[in-house]
This record gives structure tokens, sequence and C-alpha cells, in this order.
């Protein structure tokens, strides 16, 4: 089955222990296509300025089934950009600049055959632009599985708006200090109970290096993270995750314990790849082989 994205395609500035790179292309939505193209066709509705051809995305993409009817270039429109430095164990960022450009007053046009994908994610953007995607999927009676992410920076400021956007969605990926921040608790298994009690069935808490916790109203379950001997750039390593669950989850058709148990296992080992190298590098150029091989050996650790 196809799946949904909408989110941010950036150029990033990334300074890690490792090194430093300028104008990197990333986003929630281009890491999310990456990941979740190697399980499912994925359309991808995002916007970009004209200092970001469509065609360089394209490339990007090459070999995969990512449909780019969704993404939107304003003409004299300059692109999201985001600066970040991360330092010590690299579990968080240091935001150092973040120009928003025409990502300000983006509104997703969704195309018609974009409005019945039966999987879809909302990556992390303001809750009043998911509110607008959610009317236009649901429209006409259908019914799709929806995902969503969110940031410290819309708990802060747009928190009403995104309780509505809690109130009509299936499920929610956020970290753990996020969910913390959302619920008042410290204790992760209270906070993880607590953001179910706000409307979603499926509550996803990533704790980074140390693994996820999975929460619905069946099951608890824990996942540690894939033991990786290196991390060069945890950029997008998040949204990775999120593509490989979502992705593993359309590919079956269905979300069920099992789905989403074994969806873990896959947005783990996507995560695993992208922080390999800065930016998406590794996780483009990691194969479907590769991932199946690393999900083997992941599931032979774990077990």
């Amino acid at each position: 089955m196809s799946l949904l994205v909408v989110g941010t395609i950036a150029f990033d500035g990334i300074e890690t222990p490792a090194g430093k790179v300028v104008d990197e292309v990333g986003g929630s939505a281009t890491y999310f296509a990456l990941s979740a193209s190697r399980f499912a066709d994925v359309r991808l509705c995002g916007v970009v300025g004209d200092d970001f051809p469509v065609p360089h995305l394209a490339k990007l993409f090459d070999g995969r089934k990512v449909d780019l009817g969704g993404v939107e270039t304003v003409k004299g429109g300059k692109t999201f950009r985001w600066k970040g430095r991360y330092e010590g164990d690299m579990n968080s960022a240091q935001t150092l600049e973040t120009q928003l450009n025409v990502l300000a007053s983006f509104q997703p046009k969704l195309p018609s055959e974009f409005r019945r994908t039966p999987f879809v994610f909302l990556a992390n953007t303001a809750p009043a632009v998911q509110l607008d995607v959610l009317t236009q999927v649901q429209e006409g009676g259908s019914k799709p599985f929806v995902v969503c992410d969110t940031m410290n920076f819309w708990i802060d400021t747009q928190k009403d708006a995104l309780l509505q956007v809690l109130r009509r969605v299936d499920g929610l990926v956020l970290n753990d200090g996020e969910a913390r921040q959302l619920t008042g608790e410290r204790n992760l298994i209270k906070a993880g109970t607590k953001v179910l009690e706000l409307g979603p069935k499926v509550v996803i808490i990533k704790k980074g290096e140390h693994g996820a916790f999975l929460f619905s109203t069946y099951l608890f379950h824990a996942l540690p993270a894939y033991p990786v001997s290196e991390v060069v750039d945890p950029t997008g390593a998040g949204d990775s995750f999120a593509g490989g669950v979502m992705g593993y989850l359309a590919r079956t058709g269905r979300v069920s314990v099992g789905t989403l148990k074994r969806g873990l296992v896959h947005g783990t080992v996507a995560a695993s790849f992208t922080v390999a190298d800065f930016g998406t590098r590794a996780l483009a150029a990691a194969t479907r082989e590769d991932m199946d091989l690393r999900v083997q050996e992941f599931l032979h650790f774990v077990s």
C-alpha cells in the first residue's frame, strides 16, 4: 500500500565531533521518505524555494518509488534552512540558526490521489498545518491510519492546537524529553500512558541510543537501539526511524500488535544507517538487502 508524508525539505548545516558540513540536503520528509521507500510507495508533500531544484530531489530518490507530485516550488523563495551542533553524547542538537523561508507560509495542497492514501505520516510541522492535512485526507469518508510527530517548540507555543491534532490521529511519535514536557510526568511509563489518554491509540517514545518504547491500548513494548560502533551525525535519525515503522506497516497493509513490533525493528535499523554518516548519505546508500541483513542481525541480538 502507499504512504503519504507531509513535512520539511531543507538545507542543513551540521557540526559534530566528526566534522562539519554545509548545505546538506535534509528535512523531516526527506529522511522519512528515504527510509519508508525501502518498503512501500511513498507520496511526498513539502515546499522548497527555487534554490532547490526538484530534479535534485529526484536524483536523491533515484531507484525508489517516491512520488514528488506534492512538492511545491515557490518562485523567488528560499528553502528552509537549519544549522545545528552536536557535542558530547550527541543525544540532542544545539540549534545555531533557523531560517523558515518558504516554510513560514506553507499551506499543503494535496493532489486528489494523495488524499486517498491509506497510511499517512504528519512529520514535524506546525499543528495548524497538520490539522489542514488531516482535513484533506479525511474528506470523502476515507479513514487512513495517521501518525504524527511533534517537537518541544510546538508543545511550548501551540499546545492547544497540538492537542486538537492528537484527538484526531491514530498515533504519535516523540522523544523522551517531549513526552515528559507534554504530560508533566518524569517517569516515561507514566508519560506514555498519559499520552494515550490524549487521543492516540499508539504512542512511540524515542530514547535515542537507548532505544524506544511502544505504548498502545493493547500492549507495552520496549526495544533497544541497534548497537552502532560510531555515530557520525544523528540528524534525521528520528525521522528515519518513523519512516521504517510506517513503511513496514504500509507494506503489510495491517496495523496489529505483530506489525507494530516488527515495524519498530525496521525503524531502529533505518536509524542505525542514518547516524553512520553526515546527512542522508548513509541512508541513501543503504540497499534493501543491507537493511534486511541488519534486521536479521538485530533480531538475533535482541533474542
